[in-house]
């Protein structure tokens, strides 16, 4: 080996190093994570709860909720954490009946909220409640249905669906779980089911269809797929039997994202219609998750940092001026028909879009 490659493969890491940095640094005014995570986490505090059909707390709102708490941590802004903790308290008394139900793949990860909580407060009420809903997600009720018998005589949760949704809702929670725990059956829950919903539902190209019998690549659903492996492989052990799987499933996916990325930086409602308009949340979770490979060294800086810094720049004039997120697509079940995914209605400050916004600006202060 000649001392010019030997010192080439030194010098390596400081490239990617500085690949980074140079592109996850130096915003414009406007367009710095901080000036965008303090609009966005101000604006949630005085918003009101979005709720199921009026009765309990949606999924949606928890992950704007964690999102700003993560914020708040992160540049260690007391008053916002304060404010985050005040929201919360009454669900502990008057708003207890807000407090969604443990029978639910959607509502189960309420708890990663609870758990985050409680390492920032140490306050043992957050713990408790946080880890029942962890643990419920694998303690079969006496009324199961069989198919929830059937993925729970396999020691999967008894909430698997095989929808991508479930790929952060179901390991966001574990995750926190072994976060403040340390217990690996936790971690260990996570990535047996990432890897299941990998094996099953991962097309060749590494993307998802919405539903195996809903041919087309919606970008929110992607997105929580994106999301969910970029975390998990975050709080998976290197030495973890599950981690190659994992990794080799977002790698995949991770290319034929910087395929579909638009030439605007953003991507699609639906990924690969060129023709079909561009959707806020799916691209924030896309570039979120850009940015956690990046960071964490898991893909090239030279390619996908400036891919990521290209979606930021092109995300922040979706941000109104209420400090609304547009462009979001609404809520939306599956459908086997193309049309119906141009067609869904586009809102401004829906929590799908003002969370992951936050978790990017989150990911970008990240060292």
């Amino acid at each position: 080996m000649t001392r010019k490659l030997v010192a080439l493969l030194f010098l390596l890491p400081f490239m990617q190093l500085f690949a980074q940095t140079s592109e996850f640094t130096k915003f414009p005014q406007g367009y710095t994570p901080n000036e965008i995570g303090t609009r966005l986490s101000y604006h949630f505090i005085g918003q009101r709860h979005e709720l199921y059909a009026g009765r309990y707390i949606h999924y949606a709102e928890v992950c704007t909720w964690t999102g700003a708490l993560d914020y708040a941590v992160r540049v260690k802004d007391q008053k916002l954490i304060k404010q985050l903790q005040d929201k919360f308290e009454p669900l502990f008394t008057r708003e207890k009946a807000l407090l969604p139900p443990m029978n639910h793949v959607d509502y189960n990860m309420f708890g990663g909220l609870a758990l985050k909580l409680y390492q920032v407060t140490k306050d043992k009420r957050y713990l408790d409640m946080g880890l029942a809903y962890a643990d419920s997600q694998w303690e079969l009720p006496k009324n199961a249905r069989i198919e929830e018998k059937y993925w729970a005589e396999k020691g999967h949760s008894w909430q698997t669906r095989l929808w991508i949704d479930d790929m952060y809702m179901i390991t966001s929670v574990q995750a926190e779980a072994y976060k403040v725990t340390g217990d690996a059956k936790y971690i260990d829950r996570a990535a047996e089911e990432m890897v299941l919903y990998l094996e099953e539902i991962q097309r060749p190209n590494g993307l998802f269809y919405h539903a195996p019998d809903v041919p087309y690549y919606w970008s929110r659903g992607d997105g929580w797929m994106a999301v969910g492996m970029a975390d998990l492989l975050g709080y998976l052990p290197e030495n973890h039997k599950d981690r190659p799987r994992i990794m080799k499933g977002f790698h995949t996916m991770m290319a034929s994202l910087l395929k579909y990325q638009r030439p605007s930086g953003m991507w699609n409602q639906l990924i690969d219609e060129p023709d079909c308009w561009a959707e806020t949340s799916g691209t924030a979770m896309f570039t979120y998750a850009f940015i956690i490979g990046v960071k964490q060294g898991w893909l090239d800086a030279k390619v996908y940092a400036p891919a990521a810094r290209k979606a930021w720049m092109a995300m922040i004039p979706y941000i109104d001026e209420r400090n609304n997120v547009t462009e979001v697509c609404l809520g939306t079940g599956k459908k086997n028909d193309k049309q119906y995914y141009y067609d869904r209605p586009r809102l401004a400050g829906d929590f799908h879009g003002q969370a992951p916004y936050l978790w990017c600006a989150v990911a970008l202060l990240e060292k």
